[in-house]
């Protein structure tokens, strides 16, 4: 088979492997769509050190089941499916709390052994969730992303209802955050980047109240948009020291600033300030197996599309598409590879 493999920093080759064979417990996935995440940006750029090469990464994807390792779970055979790529022990004391996002012994498909930037991939049968056949299989592939900023949107609202929200970062990750805001009945969300052609997008798709991080006065624009009822929440979705710096002075007292953009990780705040005013500080990290159920039932649903803000290239391509990301010269929030 053909596969993408990252071979060293700023190195993604196109090569030809063995396909995998699926052992006991798992399932061979022919590949139908696969996003390219952030995290796999650091990744490429060697900062990650989760990710060792050479490594086939992918872990956003959607395919159709054409062999079983074991005769039991030949009910699968055939079937169109998305795959929670989050592996999880279930022994240690984090996973019985519930925290499987968290589990000392969390593996990722993509990271810890090979994901989907080829043509087949396996993954465990308990990883796999199946979606309708005419479910679109781009759409089908922005489970694993929107299960992410679900998760981050849902509990950075739970004190807010009605919440005025900002997002930094329009990125896939961002994006879905917004539109999830809505969804659970954020009054207002602004979206702020430093791409002006994302921010154009972030309009046509119906997230009409925007700023530019760099040429407009955040708190101007943030009085002009929200009025006197101010910012309850903001979803800092890039994860820099401006941003995180900016939205803690955006918030209201008692506001919630959620961390969910791994952009840098020292980062400097003015503590004494966020405690007086009460706020709020969390960090979301993945999801829970109800998390990536509820994405995937928003997507059959149409509450989320891939509609103007993903494109879709080649998988052949993707050594392209991952240095016109690092280069930023892509506009869209998404890049979909297709095998």
């Amino acid at each position: 088979m053909k596969a993408l493999v990252w071979n060293a920093a700023e190195q993604m080759d196109w090569e030809e492997r063995d396909r995998p064979a699926p052992q006991g417990n798992e399932a061979l996935i022919r590949i139908e769509a696969v996003g390219i995440c952030g995290s796999e940006i650091e990744g490429y750029l060697g900062h990650n050190s989760l990710r060792k090469p050479p490594l086939i990464m992918g872990h956003e994807f959607c395919g159709i089941v054409e062999e079983v390792g074991d005769v039991k779970n030949e009910s699968w055979m055939n079937k169109k499916i998305v795959v929670n790529p989050l592996l999880f022990c279930g022994q240690c004391d984090r996973c019985k709390k519930g925290l499987t996002q968290l589990c000392e012994q969390r593996k990722i498909i993509g990271i810890h052994q090979p994901g989907a930037f080829a043509d087949w991939a396996v993954a465990p049968v308990e990883a796999l969730v199946e979606v309708p056949v005419g479910l679109n299989s781009v759409r089908a592939a922005l489970a694993e992303p929107l299960a992410c900023s679900l998760r981050a949107t849902r509990r950075a609202m739970e004190r807010h209802p009605f919440a005025n929200v900002v997002v930094f970062g329009a990125g896939g990750i961002g994006l879905l955050c917004a539109m999830t805001a809505k969804l659970l009945g954020a009054a207002k969300v602004m979206i702020v980047d430093t791409n002006p052609e994302r921010l154009k997008m972030c309009k046509s798709i119906g997230l009409t109240h925007t700023a530019h991080a760099r040429e407009d006065r955040l708190e101007e624009r943030t009085r002009e948009t929200f009025g006197s009822k101010g910012v309850d929440v903001v979803i800092d979705a890039a994860g820099f020291q401006p941003t995180r710096e900016a939205a803690v002075k955006l918030l209201n007292a008692g506001g919630t600033l959620m961390n969910i953009g791994l952009g840098i990780d020292e980062t400097l705040l003015p503590i004494n300030y966020t405690i007086r005013q009460e706020i709020e500080i969390l960090g979301s990290f993945c999801y829970s197996r109800q998390d990536f159920q509820d994405a995937v039932d928003l997507l059959i649903a149409g509450k989320i599309t891939e509609t103007g803000w993903t494109e879709i290239r080649p998988l052949a391509e993707g050594f392209q598409a991952f240095a016109h990301l690092v280069a930023g010269e892509v506009t869209s929030g998404k890049i979909v590879l297709k095998p």
